[in-house]
């Protein structure tokens, strides 16, 4: 398997606050990783600059590289928008737009010039199929998004992110805000879109990590402590943070 996303010594800082120190980590294409540790240890932070989302934050600096498909997304030249369409993001909260169910998923398309009906008609549906939504909304697209559950919202949020055809998606906590079921199908969703993307996620729920991740990176304190197959990560791990954080003893 090649490497879609290579990061070396990434040190980033919030003004004087150095919030990652020296992450380096390579990404499988077609893999799911899975970003746990506890609250404020770094891991939304290093999520959000793979699509360049801490650009929108002042007072931010950041040190190393990041590569995706062998570009540094960080260096001259690199069109933002190009690069958040190949790396798409969804939400801890759901977050339609107040536009009805079909307008949310050709949203991107029609930003991005695509002018041909049939095409966006196309694209929209293999979304939502892709998203296991088809079946539930096929006879109201015209509807509001607002109309649907948070479940049903965050699986449309995925097939907006998916419509664009990325190849890779960036989830934040994605079923953070959902009841059992939702996130049963959020998790039986992402096993699904592996085979076309490659998937990285940020998640509270270690159970959720273990159940959908091929490799885990257990963050801590602003560095990346470990870095391995999910299920030796779970029942092996190398080192005495993570077991501790696995087991309970703190976080």
């Amino acid at each position: 398997m090649k490497n879609i996303i290579e990061t070396h010594d990434v040190n980033f800082w919030y003004g004087d606050f150095h919030a990652l120190k020296g992450i380096s980590m390579d990404i499988e294409e077609k893999s799911v990783v899975a970003f746990i540790g506890p609250s404020g240890c770094g891991k939304s932070t290093f999520l959000r600059l793979l699509n360049r989302m801490n650009d929108l934050i002042p007072d931010t600096r950041l040190e190393g590289s990041i590569l995706i498909n062998g570009q540094d997304i960080y260096g001259k030249g690199v069109k933002v928008d190009e690069l958040r369409k190949n790396v798409g993001m969804v939400f801890q909260r759901p977050n339609p737009f107040p536009k009805s169910i079909f307008e949310n998923v050709a949203y991107g398309l029609r930003v991005n010039g695509v002018t041909d009906n049939g095409f966006i008609r196309q694209r929209v549906e293999e979304s939502l199929r892709g998203a296991a939504l088809w079946d539930e909304v096929k006879d109201k697209l015209k509807e509001s998004a607002y109309a649907l559950s948070g479940g049903q919202q965050q699986r449309l949020c995925i097939a907006r992110a998916m419509a664009v055809s990325p190849s890779v998606l960036l989830m934040d906590e994605p079923a953070s805000a959902l009841d059992p079921i939702s996130t049963t199908k959020v998790e039986e969703l992402i096993h699904e879109l592996k085979n076309d993307y490659t998937i990285v996620i940020v998640t509270h729920n270690m159970q959720q990590a273990a159940r959908v991740s091929d490799k885990t990176a257990f963050f801590y304190m602003g560095q990346m402590v470990e870095y391995g197959d999910t299920k030796t990560i779970f029942t092996n791990p190398q080192k005495e943070q993570t077991q501790n954080y696995i087991t309970g003893r703190f976080g």
